[in-house]
């Protein structure tokens, strides 16, 4: 069976690689913004917030793949009840650790397997994040040594890089915080008969 991961995240790309699960990736074509916006009107969590938009992922490549298992994901932070997004430049960088900085946030790491534009399975995974207490100046040496790789991520860190440095704990797995709760999806594509298992 094919499996296709509806992303182009490097990241999650490389968790599936590296547990030597065999696929290809292929962009969804959506407007994530859009999706998720009328979702908070209606009082939706962060976590179904990243479970609809995992699945709008899944679902749109697999109606251009009918017969391909198809992986969906998407994460979404939440600190208290705001939800944040990339930054979209390095001074946002700074703005959005010097907010975390001795706070706890939340990564909510959405995972979907759909097939023949039908969902499958959907499972989330929540990673609670704090930071140390930071100051601006540290913040700013911080991000002047790692460059716009900052940019790439939510929390505007790479946890699995220099951006662990951050941090005085952290409440769940490696798999959730990078994006791809990998784990009960290894345990769902055997149920699936997609992985040898």
């Amino acid at each position: 069976m094919q499996i296709i991961l509806a992303s182009k995240s490097p990241f999650r790309a490389t968790l599936l690689k590296n547990a030597g699960v065999s696929f290809i990736a292929e962009s969804a074509n959506i407007d994530e913004r859009a999706v998720e916006a009328p979702l908070y009107k209606t009082g939706a969590t962060p976590e179904d917030v990243a479970l609809v938009l995992a699945e709008a992922k899944a679902l749109d490549v697999s109606e251009r793949n009918p017969d391909a298992l198809v992986i969906g994901s998407d994460q979404t932070l939440s600190l208290g009840d705001e939800v944040l997004h990339k930054p979209e430049d390095m001074d946002a960088a700074r703005r959005q650790l010097l907010k975390f900085s001795g706070q706890t946030h939340h990564l909510n790491s959405a995972v979907v397997l759909a097939k023949g534009g039908q969902t499958l399975w959907r499972h989330v995974s929540v990673a609670r994040m704090t930071l140390r207490d930071l100051d601006a100046a540290f913040i700013g040496r911080h991000l002047s040594r790692v460059g716009p790789i900052a940019l790439q991520s939510v929390g505007a860190y790479q946890y699995e890089g220099e951006g662990v440095q951050l941090f005085e704990k952290v409440d769940g797995d490696y798999f959730t915080i990078v994006g791809l709760p990998l784990l009960p999806l290894l345990a769902e594509l055997r149920r699936e008969g997609a992985i040898d298992g």
